[in-house]
């Protein structure tokens, strides 16, 4: 049976009645432009962001160019959100209150806590960071992988570890929706800026449908019918960016091999 093509938008799921907005207008705006689709909440995400029929999805930038050499970019959101800029966002390095005068350097042999380590806000961007203090390939005593952001700060919260990489644009859909996950937790400082989460769809996705699925992105992020549902998301436009826009995050992977850092 032919399946009808999928649409979701996993990563910043965070208040669940604004993304419902958003995947509700998007297969409106998607189906006046004749392109059938159904909205997916998948659990597993790299087989979904593989899936043949996948129309639009958004992925991270390291799973992009680690895990996905074969989808193709639709685009790029841009965000409101403290910490961003154009099309790129940083990660915010976070601690308990207790630790708030503290420094990057200071966190040497303590207990850092990631999201996974396919990720680059997470992952890549607090190996960039720590690449150049690390000695011996070393600089965490240990790393804990918690399956998300949120999960992260909960570790924090309970001492179970010390510092982590949180990305600003989830920081703040927090702040906005559920600030008790931030209790007790102080940003003490930040990642440089890196190109935000992509936009993707499948590599079977004709030319024709690709540019109707940036024209419904771009009628969603402009037209004022949808400003409020838009603001719930901190999501102020999009751009259309290509691979090579990517490739910066390949780079702070390899800067930070080139220090003797892999892992954290």
């Amino acid at each position: 049976m032919h399946r009808m093509p999928t649409l979701s938008l996993p990563m910043y799921d965070i208040n669940h009645q604004a993304t419902l907005g958003l995947t509700s207008a998007l297969t409106t705006l998607l189906q006046q432009r004749g392109v059938p689709t159904e909205v997916s909440w998948p659990q597993d995400l790299l087989p979904h962001w593989r899936d043949d029929q996948l129309l639009l999805s958004q992925t991270c930038g390291y799973p992009l160019v680690e895990l996905l050499p074969d989808v193709q970019l639709v685009g790029t959101f841009l965000s409101s959100a403290q910490g961003c800029d154009g099309q790129r966002y940083r990660s915010w390095l976070v601690v308990r209150s207790a630790d708030e005068n503290l420094t990057l350097s200071d966190f040497r042999g303590r207990r850092a806590v990631c999201n996974s380590n396919d990720s680059h806000s997470g992952f890549n961007s607090l190996r960039y960071v720590i690449a150049p203090l690390a000695q011996d390939g070393k600089f965490f005593s240990a790393t804990r992988f918690s399956g998300s952001h949120r999960q992260s700060l909960a570790a924090l919260r309970a001492g179970e570890a010390d510092i982590a990489a949180i990305d600003c644009i989830t920081w703040a859909l927090l702040r906005r929706n559920f600030p008790q996950e931030l209790a007790g937790l102080e940003i003490i400082g930040e990642t440089p800026l890196c190109a935000a989460l992509p936009l993707i769809t499948s590599a079977k996705t004709d030319a024709a449908t690709l540019e109707k699925l940036r024209s419904a992105l771009s009628e969603l992020t402009s037209d004022k019918r949808y400003q409020d549902l838009l603001a719930e998301s901190l999501i102020s436009g999009f751009s259309v960016s290509d691979r090579a826009f990517y490739d910066e995050v390949r780079e702070w992977k390899d800067r930070a091999t080139a220090l003797g850092v892999t892992a954290l």
